[in-house]
């Protein structure tokens, strides 16, 4: 079966949208092949910045002949009807129809419709020009002579060649004939434009990888990716270093070059009394360099990796001397903003008010900062205020916190106070994911407590499902005051995430509450600090999602998930505690027992039945019905003291006591019986099994 081979030549694609745009050439392309009638066996995509290409294996020759019957009018229908059946089945006369009979609806025309299907080449060379022009670019452009025409092509960068050829194995390779705007496909491709700018003719997708790599290009970005990874560890282990591997800059780097050779610069030891973080960020984001460490250090080396795209034949040494350069003058910058965030600020008179507000001592450079940002009256969002006034929010939330916490009140408010600080230092100004980071470290340089400092980096944290929770309380009380504050703001406001939509991360928020307070045993009920049910119902949503992925069964949650459940740490050990005593043959044995007691009753309920408002013990008059009820009575009363001391696990062990009388009951006793007040009385016996397994879980919603 054919083969399909397609390049899309530009000039640089930015490293960015490579992989996307690979992705959706082929989804594009495939997916208006088959809707065309068209099948094939399997089909892959490359990327370089100057290229896209689409492989496409086992590509039918031609599409099927599609056959189609279409059902018209009765025979004995009016002439108009039948003209416009024979007009829309494409037929010239009702001798080209054939009769069907049906014995109910009588004799009518039937259209037996063939269309007979085309040749692939047909169909690539239709579809193809559409999806070049309206390819998903998130940004395109115009380019030269054309551009000022309607409807001129637009690309990322100029489209330079369109490569197209088509052709099975054994068989000679044809050129798929289509053109867009001038540009017409063909048989070529360019190599490197420096080692190999000559055109190279192409027949199917093995020769064209061959002939590219002998033209120094690397077509198979994960390819370039190991390669870069293996040289650069290599060479950082010949000079006595380790890589510290960066997975987001080697995505960004292979995509920069496409014949990657990699070099080792160096810069001056003194840049090393700037802090790791800075100087890494200032050589990625300036330089997209690699950095390097001694082996077990936690500090950088002063060399770096780089990775060109050309094999000079200096061997690099102009090219490591022009980066060394640049990452010289960048670090210069970088030591200039690390310096300044530790002296004083040149307004200090302006900042009195600010400083008693908050309680800040201005001979310290960090306090100086944070009496800015609330003297500057900086922005946290329009509805909700500036950061000064955040920060206040968020220190009456935290001193309530510290309470549940056990965190030093003390503490807290310092590192509250100061957590937001760093917000206007120069570094944070040029780096903002360092936000907190360079907070802690100028907050140890003017001799905060370690707590403190902590604190400050760590409120922001877990910032996804795989980061770490704060650790310690003074840190653990900042962070849930900040999100809490955060959440209950927006919920204010009505800015609450939609469908895939949440702008502000406020799921993440959510998650980041909850994680800290069943990862660290916290007991906070959420209404107290949180003052709204809506918002408490979002936590519950998010609640469900982490203890699912955390292994817990859907009805298991539901049914310990009270709406106004607002200690979440209890509902997650309910549903611990349930879990285990559902997997013993007690707990399942008793599940059924309890479904069917809870199932009679809201069978009987729903017709209206009587039943008691409380067992009258009087009225048993069976030893089953009898034992029943002394059991449920014992029951409850120690789940019920097992729930107050929170031992949920004792509470099941209570339970599972009513396993043998339950089935006894209803192995014994007729619940209908004819005597209504008996009916009614073993009825409430139910209810009272279903008052008892509740003060628990509502077994009602456990599935099996």
């Amino acid at each position: 079966m054919p083969d399909l081979l397609l390049e899309l030549r530009s000039e640089e694609i930015p490293a960015r949208m490579q992989r996307k745009a690979a992705g959706d050439l082929k989804k594009l392309v495939t997916d208006a092949l088959v809707e065309a009638g068209l099948t094939y066996e399997g089909a892959r995509e490359y990327w370089t910045p100057r290229r896209l290409t689409l492989d496409i294996r086992g590509l039918n020759a031609r599409s099927a002949d599609i056959r189609e019957e279409r059902k018209g009018p009765r025979t004995d229908a009016n002439e108009k009807a039948i003209e416009g059946f024979l007009r829309g089945a494409g037929l010239s006369s009702v001798a080209e129809a054939h009769v069907h009979s049906d014995p109910k609806k009588g004799d009518f025309y039937v259209a037996h419709i063939v269309r007979p299907g085309r040749p692939a080449e047909e169909i690539i060379a239709e579809v193809l020009p559409g999806i070049v022009r309206s390819f998903p670019w998130p940004k395109s452009m115009r380019w030269g002579a054309a551009s000022a025409k309607p409807g001129a092509l637009r690309w990322v960068r100029p489209l330079q060649s369109i490569l197209c050829t088509f052709g099975a194995e054994t068989e000679e390779t044809r050129v798929v004939p289509f053109e867009v705007d001038g540009i017409v496909a063909g048989n070529l491709t360019w190599g490197h434009r420096f080692h190999a700018p000559e055109a190279i003719t192409v027949r199917r997708f093995e020769d064209y990888v061959a002939s590219l790599e002998k033209a120094k290009v690397v077509l198979d970005a994960e390819r370039r990716k190991q390669i870069i990874a293996s040289d650069a560890a290599n060479i950082a282990f010949a000079n006595g270093l380790e890589l510290v591997e960066d997975e987001g800059l080697l995505e960004e780097v292979s995509g920069l070059v496409e014949y990657p050779q990699v070099l080792m610069g160096t810069f001056e030891e003194e840049f090393l009394s700037i802090p790791s973080e800075i100087i890494r960020l200032t050589i990625k984001t300036n330089q997209k360099c690699f950095v390097t460490r001694r082996p077990g250090a936690e500090t950088l080396s002063n060399h770096f990796i780089l990775v060109a795209n050309i094999a000079a034949k200096d061997g690099g040494r102009e090219i490591v001397h022009g980066n060394g350069k640049v990452v010289r003058a960048r670090l210069s910058d970088a030591r200039h903003f690390w310096l300044r965030d530790q002296g004083d600020l040149p307004d200090l008179a302006t900042l009195s008010a600010s400083a008693a507000k908050f309680g800040l001592d201005l001979t310290k450079p960090l306090d100086q900062r944070m009496a800015k940002l609330d003297a500057l009256a900086v922005t946290f969002h329009a509805k909700l205020g500036t950061q000064g006034e955040r920060v206040s929010r968020i220190r009456t939330l935290a001193a309530a916190l510290a309470t549940v916490t056990g965190a030093d009140p003390v503490l807290v408010d310092r590192a509250v106070v100061l957590a937001k600080a760093d917000l206007r230092t120069e570094a944070v100004g040029e780096f903002p994911e360092l936000q907190g980071i360079m907070g802690r470290k100028y907050a140890l340089l003017q001799g905060e407590d370690d707590a403190v400092a902590e604190a400050i980096e760590d409120h922001y944290k877990p910032q996804g499902p795989s980061d770490r929770v704060p650790a310690g309380p003074v840190a653990l009380t900042v962070a849930l005051a900040d999100k809490l504050d955060t959440l209950s703001g927006f919920w204010r406001i009505d800015e609450k995430p939609t469908g895939s939509k949440d702008p502000y991360a406020l799921r993440r928020a959510a998650l980041g509450v909850i994680r800290i307070l069943l990862e660290k045993d916290i007991r906070l009920p959420l209404l107290s600090v949180a003052g709204d049910t809506d918002l408490l119902s979002f936590f519950h949503d998010r609640l469900k999602v982490y203890l699912r992925d955390m292994g817990a069964r859907h009805d298991l949650i539901d049914a310990v998930l009270t709406p106004e459940a607002d200690d979440l740490l209890m509902v997650a050990r309910r549903v611990e505690a349930l879990t285990a005593f559902l997997n013993s043959e007690e707990g399942q044995n008793l599940l059924a027992g309890t479904k069917r007691a809870a199932n009679i009753l809201a069978a009987e309920e729903k017709k209206g039945t009587a039943v008691a408002a409380e067992v009258d013990a009087g009225l048993l008059s069976l030893d089953a019905e009898k034992a029943l009820a002394a059991a449920v009575a014992a029951a409850a009363g120690e789940a019920a003291a097992a729930v107050a001391k929170e031992d949920f696990q004792a509470a099941m062990t209570a339970l599972s006591a009513l396993r043998a009388p339950v089935d006894r009951f209803f192995d014994d006793v007729l619940v209908n019986d004819d005597d209504p007040a008996v009916r009614a009385n073993r009825l409430a016996l139910l209810a009272a099994i279903r008052s008892a397994t509740g003060t628990v879980a509502d077994f009602s919603k456990i599935s099996g």
